[in-house]
């Protein structure tokens, strides 16, 4: 059985785009998603950091992407 977060996430999901992300910049992440992403953190926080943080629409944006195979390219593209 998988546990959950206090929210109710799956831990294991959030886990597996932690382990992959985990070091990509907050100001990277907002080139993609917009600058309310992991709103009240500074641009240089980790993914890390603010993962188990992060609202309800940032988190989903992210797992969607993520889920898709997409993410990386996006955030290659947005670190250029």
């Amino acid at each position: 059985m998988k546990e959950h977060g206090l929210d109710g996430r799956h831990r294991d999901k959030d886990g597996a785009i932690g382990k992959k992300h985990g070091n990509t910049l907050v100001g990277t992440l907002r080139k993609i998603y917009g600058r309310g992403f992991a709103a009240g953190y500074p641009d240089t926080t980790e993914l890390s950091e603010v993962l188990l943080q992060l609202n309800e629409t940032s988190l989903s944006q992210l797992r969607r992407d993520h889920d898709t195979g997409h993410l990386q390219h996006k955030i290659d593209h947005a670190a250029k």
